[in-house]
């Protein structure tokens, strides 16, 4: 498998330059290629554009992962960008009949994402979701709500529906971190969850940690 060293050489940049363009520091990108850090999917999303690959190729996913980073060789180096704002923004009309990917939210422990930097990708809104405003989409990863949700399938959310007990939701805290749960119930100073691995519990989030809160309404399998 082609490494992330191996793929920046190829892109034509240090480590301080890939750093500028994904918004990050030269110390966390050494961390990264040395394996002191581990390469998440939010990584992964927010290093792809820079180094002219797909998430899957720097996630080992992608089987011709030596021709792509060979491809990106051969590429002048991109201009600098903020994290995550390489997909451009859809038409009016078009954006009405589609949704975005907002990054990838992690079933285990809380990660920080990188919900408010912009879409990744649009699909097809569903019809259950054509009226609903402001709808998104967003992947799993990790294994602490299965069976319910698996990773790799993408959720739909409506940002604006009340959770019932039993929801899944998206819990944005304050310090950025992003949960997917399951909306128990709401207390009058926090909010109960609950996860199914590594062991079924429920367990309080203070409101006052809690920036939104939003329902799942559906998935797409991988």
């Amino acid at each position: 498998m082609t490494t992330m060293r191996e793929l920046r050489q190829a892109a034509g940049l240090s480590q301080e330059k890939l750093a500028e363009m994904a918004g990050t520091s030269q110390p966390q990108i050494n961390k990264l290629e040395t394996g002191q850090r581990k390469l998440t999917v939010d990584w992964a999303v927010k290093l792809a554009g820079p180094l002219g690959v797909e998430p899957a190729v720097l996630l080992g996913l992608d089987g011709p992962a030596a021709a792509t980073a060979q491809t990106a060789s051969m590429r002048p180096a991109r201009p600098s960008l903020p994290p995550l704002l390489r997909t451009a923004p859809l038409p009016q009309a078009q954006a009405a009949a589609s949704m975005p990917v907002r990054a990838a939210a992690r079933g285990g422990v809380d990660q920080e994402m990188f919900l408010e930097d912009g879409p990744i990708d649009w699909i097809a809104r569903p019809d259950y979701l054509k009226n609903a405003r402001d709808p998104y989409a967003m992947y799993v990863v990790g294994d602490s709500m299965m069976p319910r949700f698996r990773p790799a399938q993408l959720l739909h959310v409506n940002p604006h529906k009340p959770p019932a007990a039993g929801s899944g939701v998206v819990v944005v805290k304050c310090n950025k971190a992003v949960l997917v749960k399951e909306f128990v119930r709401r207390g009058p100073d926090m909010v109960i969850l609950r996860e199914y691995r590594p062991a079924d519990r429920e367990f309080p989030v203070p409101i006052e940690e809690i920036d939104t809160l939003h329902t799942v309404v559906g998935l797409q399998e991988p």
